[in-house]
C-alpha cells in the first residue's frame, strides 16, 4: 500500500529505497530534524498505545541492539520487533519513528553520531526533499515507514 499520491513524493520514496539501510536511517533522522518543530501527532489513542508498546521493546535495549532493531525494521528482517512493527497500522508506524527520534533527542536511544555525514550519493535526494512542502514531507515519511517491518506470520508471537 502506498500513500504518496504526487509524483515528487513518489520519486523521493523510490530514491530512499535505493539506499542501504543505514543511509535510509540517516536520511530519516535528518528529515525528522528538519520538521520536528512542526509536528503535532494526532493519531488515535489506540494507535499511540500500540506504538508505545513497540517503542518500549526497543528503548531498554543496549545502544547496539537499538540500532539493530531499527535496521531490522527498515530492512523488513524477520525478527520479533520487526514483526510487531509490521503488524501496526500506518499511524502507529509513524508514531514509533517519532518516538524513536524524540528518544534520540533525549539520548535514551542511540543517536546518529554528531560527525556523521550523509554519503555523497544522497545529495540529489536531499535536494528533492527540500523541494517538498511540509505536507508532502509528512506524506513521504508516512509512506516510507509504512513499507518497513516484517509481515507477521499467522500464529507467530509478536
Amino acid at each position: 500500500m502506498a500513500f504518496a499520491t504526487d509524483n515528487q513524493t513518489k520519486q523521493c520514496i523510490e530514491a530512499l529505497r535505493q539506499f542501504d539501510v543505514d543511509t535510509q536511517l540517516g536520511l530519516l533522522w535528518f528529515g525528522y530534524k528538519d520538521i520536528k518543530h512542526q509536528l503535532t501527532p494526532t493519531n488515535a489513542a489506540s494507535s499511540q498505545a500500540i506504538a508505545e508498546a513497540v517503542f518500549h521493546q526497543i528503548e531498554p535495549l543496549s545502544k547496539e541492539e537499538q540500532l539493530q532493531a531499527q535496521r531490522d525494521i527498515a530492512s523488513c528482517a524477520d525478527t520479533p520487533i520487526s514483526r510487531a512493527y509490521g503488524a501496526l497500522d500506518p499511524s502507529a508506524k509513524l508514531d514509533v519513528w517519532l518516538r524513536l527520534a524524540q528518544a534520540m533527542d533525549r539520548g535514551t536511544v542511540i543517536q546518529v553520531p554528531e560527525n556523521y555525514k550523509l554519503p555523497d550519493n544522497t545529495k540529489g535526494f536531499v535536494e528533492m526533499m527540500r523541494k517538498l512542502t511540509f505536507e508532502q514531507r509528512l506524506e513521504f515519511f508516512r509512506t516510507g515507514v509504512f513499507g518497513m517491518g516484517a509481515q507477521p506470520k499467522p500464529g507467530a508471537p509478536m
